[in-house]
């Protein structure tokens, strides 16, 4: 079961004289990583890289910022596909202390970093959520309310018209329990249609 973390996480190491500075953080998609690799660069104008690596939805990303090809990015990535991690950003600021790693020490050193600060990284379970929508007559509108409630559901939208359309969000793992639910309640007066984007 994927994972995201709660907040963000942060660590430090020095190797051979060189500062790794390590963040893990929720993250929603890349021009969101992209912005807070920026707000390090303002953070951190001596560092010598800024390292960095995505799992968002699809939206993965590797990047070594002038370190060896494969040495930076890549491990991060590999860290947090290990630990069964969804919508998180690993980055490592480097201030260079004189002493080259080589690309063994590299990779250990960035890998390291990013497993320091997910130590005490808080984990939360990753739920897919699911978008229903639904049409009842007026005199159903309250159960349905109800139910939402209920379900601990989000109800993200109603219209008024020849008939009353709910627009919810919960858990996919629960959508079809409470499709039948409310479609046993409704005795079939309620109709199920897909939600418009």
């Amino acid at each position: 079961m994927p994972y995201t973390l709660a907040v963000p996480a942060h660590s430090e190491l020095i190797i051979k004289k060189s500062r790794f500075i390590g963040c893990v953080q929720p993250m929603a998609d890349r021009a969101s990583a992209q912005a807070a690799v920026d707000a390090l660069w303002k953070q951190h104008p001596g560092a010598a890289h800024i390292c960095w690596a995505l799992l968002a939805g699809g939206q993965s990303a590797a990047v070594d910022d002038g370190e060896p090809g494969g040495t930076a990015g890549r491990p991060m990535l590999d860290v947090l596909r290990h630990q069964d991690l969804e919508g998180v950003q690993a980055t490592v600021v480097r201030y260079f202390g004189g002493v080259k790693l080589g690309a063994g020490g590299l990779v250990r050193a960035y890998t390291d970093t990013i497993a320091q600060a997910l130590l005490t990284a808080p984990k939360v379970t990753l739920q897919r959520m699911k978008t229903l929508q639904c049409h009842v007559p007026y005199a159903l509108e309250g159960l349905l309310r109800r139910e939402i409630e209920t379900a601990a559901a989000e109800l993200v939208g109603v219209q008024h018209g020849t008939l009353v359309t709910l627009q919810l969000r919960l858990p996919e793992a629960r959508a079809t329990a409470f499709v039948l639910r409310i479609n046993n309640q409704g005795q079939g007066r309620v109709g199920w249609t897909e939600p418009e984007a």
